[in-house]
């Protein structure tokens, strides 16, 4: 149990992850547009990555649809605008689909960027064509404390501070501990490690806090659109708890993947693949 509880605090702190190509401060975030397609899909990277994390994903479906990658404001060396709120980064992605005329997208979010799908699927339940949510919760923190709760005003003072105020080394080592606990694909921890040690600390810290105090259980009884929720392997031994998290969730098709860790699309591809496919086809 100890094992799991770490697993998942460390969970938080990463996500799915290409740097985009432009940003204005009326967006929390910056987006490559690539594609050509009649249809659209939204990519949203995780905590303190890289829209680069999606550039497998995207290059099989840029034939059939225009592409926006996000790479979230302060992470991965995007400059930090705006509020650093959870509900304010839903408010802009959903704000950029409805000024850009972008026509029931589908939104891929991994991690952090899946619960923000499923964040802006349930506010806006006439916005999008689908959700595929790539090991995320409604929940997260309710999985290592069964009475959780979030609190109206939390105060992230503290533990942004303790980030910030972080030596560069102690902070490059801790992203280093935690990555094997993320991803069994040795070849690209650097990678997403790099993407963390870019990142602005105090973006870093103040939306940790924020995620970690957020809860979507019952906000998500709102969605309409059809769900596919891919879960990693290790989640399949807490399946009860899993169906809990998503039981206001009418929508949602949950699978497991056959091995590795956090990161999916890095650990078991070919499944993660053909389970994109399948919903991305029907």
């Amino acid at each position: 149990m100890k094992k799991f509880q770490l697993a998942l605090l460390f969970t938080m702190l990463y996500g799915a992850c290409s740097v985009g190509q432009a940003q204005t401060s009326k967006y929390p975030f910056e987006v490559s547009i690539t594609g050509k397609g009649n249809r659209a899909i939204v990519f949203i990277p995780g905590f303190s990555c890289s829209g680069d994390v999606w550039n497998e994903t995207r290059k099989d479906y840029e034939n059939a649809y225009t592409c926006y990658t996000l790479t979230m404001a302060g992470f991965a060396g995007v400059n930090p605008v705006g509020e650093i709120k959870f509900s304010a980064w839903e408010k802009g992605i959903a704000t950029y689909i409805i000024d850009n005329k972008i026509t029931k997208p589908i939104i891929i979010g991994h991690s952090m960027g899946g619960g923000l799908a499923m964040a802006i699927a349930a506010d806006y339940p006439d916005l999008l064509s689908g959700i595929i949510v790539v090991d995320a919760l409604p929940c997260l923190s309710a999985m290592m404390n069964p009475t959780f709760k979030s609190k109206e005003n939390n105060d992230c003072s503290a533990m942004t501070q303790q980030i910030v105020s972080a030596s560069s080394e102690d902070f490059l080592h801790m992203q280093k501990a935690s990555i094997a606990s993320l991803m069994s694909d040795t070849t690209m921890q650097d990678l997403v490690v790099g993407w963390s040690v870019k990142s602005d600390r105090k973006t870093f810290g103040d939306m940790y806090c924020d995620f970690s105090n957020t809860d979507l259980r019952e906000k998500i009884i709102a969605i309409k659109c059809p769900a596919l929720i891919l879960l990693e392997s290790y989640f399949a031994n807490f399946k009860p708890a899993m169906k809990d998290q998503f039981k206001n969730l009418q929508t949602a098709n949950l699978q497991y993947a056959n091995k590795g860790l956090h990161f999916i699309m890095y650990d078991d591809t070919e499944w993660y693949n053909a389970q994109l496919k399948k919903f991305l086809t029907q």
